[in-house]
């Protein structure tokens, strides 16, 4: 797995490239945890990542030490197979895997639709 890191200012990208597995989750880890303490927004940009098992969802919903209120964390870039897991994960378990935190483009689990 290839990771690059892009800083500016207070916000991070870090972008993998390759599949988001058990063996790519400690060099992943690493890459967030060596942030400096001032970056306050965290994108997760994973447009080069075609597969994402369950480590993805440690990753993005297991706090690292640095992780925290004054860190947000977002996502972009999720290919099919990724989104899709997420989705169900969601599913499944929403208060445990709140995407409108990591997608904050997504209406909150109940949100209804005005009748038009």
């Amino acid at each position: 797995m290839h990771i690059t890191t892009t800083i500016d200012g207070r916000s991070a990208r870090i972008t993998p490239c390759g599949d988001l597995d058990f063996d790519a989750l400690p060099p992943l880890r690493a890459a967030a945890e060596a942030l400096p303490a001032e970056v306050s927004d965290l994108l997760w940009d994973l447009n080069h990542t075609p597969f994402m098992d369950v480590a993805g969802l440690h990753l993005l919903f297991t706090p690292t030490r640095l992780d925290g209120p004054d860190r947000r964390t977002t996502v972009t870039g999720l290919r099919p197979q990724p989104l899709r897991l997420l989705l169900m994960a969601a599913d499944m378990n929403p208060a445990t895997f709140d995407l409108t935190r990591l997608l904050p483009d997504t209406p909150p689990t109940d949100f209804q639709q005005a009748d038009p």
